[in-house]
């Protein structure tokens, strides 16, 4: 199925005026069920996009933190059809906020990239994230993309004039701006020179830009969004979910254990108004 009309993702960023909070989860963790949850309290704690994380075992741009939920995840036997098939479950409960899935190349290839895509469009997905697919390399994933109306959303870290132009130029969605070097993690400080990079990035594109790797806090939150498009949390939020599995485990304090990451996203997101 080709999707019909806009893509969630476009009319979404129609309005640049005003700053996009993004969050990220591993899909599967602690289950399917409870990041079902997990997405519902985000959406409620004024989420705008969603990164949805497909658990794989070799996560090269994550760190121990994500690590950690894949590894749960995958321990839950979740695959790349439970994560369309979630997809699917969350539009059909009403949800109806842009959805990127966040995976590495290999579980792409093995399942097909034009299926991989084709499939993304017909559960209700808006586009993906590949962090280990080079510029170079992108032709069939790009292609296929478009061709059932997605966004493959490129990532571009601080590098050459030259290579933020060539990610720029084959970029669409929107870019994710990738903080600093290394893989993801929550970060005490950000690079002084991160909104001169983002400006070149916006600069060599004119799509809107995102910036994620080790936000953290409200403060870190709004200083990120005085110079870019939106605000990327992954780790964080993870970390939290995390430090709630114990209450998320039981059906006595579940509503415990959701409240406490609503809370905690509510506060990140604040850092926008």
């Amino acid at each position: 199925m080709i999707q019909t009309g806009q893509n969630r993702i476009d009319q979404l960023f129609a309005d640049r005026s005003r700053k996009r909070f993004i969050p990220f989860i591993t899909v599967g963790d602690p289950s399917l069920e409870v990041s079902f949850e997990i997405v519902k309290a985000l959406v409620e704690a004024g989420s705008d996009l969603l990164e949805l994380g497909v658990a794989y075992s070799d996560p090269l741009a994550d760190g121990p933190t994500i690590q950690r939920a894949s590894q749960r995840a995958l321990a839950n036997g979740v695959t790349i059809a439970d994560v369309l098939a979630f997809v699917a479950k969350l539009r059909d409960a009403g949800i109806n906020t842009p959805l990127v899935l966040f995976t590495y190349v290999n579980p792409v290839m093995q399942y097909g990239v034009e299926r991989f895509f084709a499939d993304l469009a017909k559960h209700g997905a808006d586009g993906a994230v590949i962090p280990d697919l080079p510029a170079e390399e992108n032709a069939e994933a790009t292609a296929a993309a478009k061709k059932y109306g997605l966004h493959l959303i490129s990532l571009v870290a601080p590098t050459s004039e030259s290579r933020i132009k060539l990610i720029g130029e084959q970029a669409s969605g929107f870019i994710y701006c990738v903080s600093s070097l290394g893989v993801t993690g929550a970060r005490s400080q950000l690079r002084s020179d991160l909104a001169e990079f983002v400006q070149k990035v916006k600069a060599s594109s004119g799509l809107p830009a995102a910036v994620g790797f080790g936000i953290s806090t409200p403060e870190q939150v709004r200083e990120v969004a005085a110079f870019s498009d939106g605000v990327i949390v992954g780790s964080a939020i993870v970390q939290q979910i995390e430090r709630n599995l114990s209450l998320l485990a039981q059906p006595e304090t579940k509503a415990e254990g959701m409240q406490h990451i609503k809370n905690f996203v509510q506060q990140l997101a604040s850092g926008l108004q």
